[in-house]
C-alpha cells in the first residue's frame, strides 16, 4: 500500500515505514503529525483510488528530525556587461517516518 501526498507544493510517493524529507513543518522531534492533501492511494490488491473518495484520507507520520539540505550554487552571468553573481542556498527540511495511511 502506498499513497501520493502533496506537502509544500511538492508531491511525494510514500508507503508505511518510509522516510521522506519534506519542507519544514513546525513540530517537535518525536511528535506525530497528520498530513492531509492525499492525492491517490494504492491498496495491496493493486486498486488505485483517486478523487473525491479521498476527501478524509490522511497520512500519519512521526517527525524524525530537522535539518538543512546540501548547498546549491546559483551563478548569474551576463556576457559583455561585466556582471557576475554567485549565491548559495540551503533548503530547510523535516524528515518524517511514515506510520500508516488512513483512507
Amino acid at each position: 500500500m502506498y499513497a501520493v501526498l502533496q506537502s509544500g507544493g511538492k508531491q511525494y510517493r510514500v508507503a508505511p515505514g518510509d522516510k521522506v524529507r519534506v519542507d519544514t513543518i513546525d513540530a517537535e522531534v518525536g511528535a506525530e503529525v497528520e498530513l492531509g492533501g492525499v492525492l491517490a492511494v494504492s491498496n495491496d490488491d493493486g486498486q488505485f483510488v483517486t478523487g473525491s473518495d479521498l476527501s478524509n484520507a490522511k497520512v500519519v507520520a512521526t517527525v524524525s528530525g530537522h535539518g538543512r539540505g546540501d548547498k546549491i550554487i546559483v551563478f548569474k552571468f551576463k556576457r559583455k556587461k561585466q556582471y557576475r553573481k554567485t549565491i548559495g542556498h540551503r533548503q530547510n527540511y523535516t524528515e518524517l517516518t511514515v506510520g500508516r495511511v488512513l483512507v
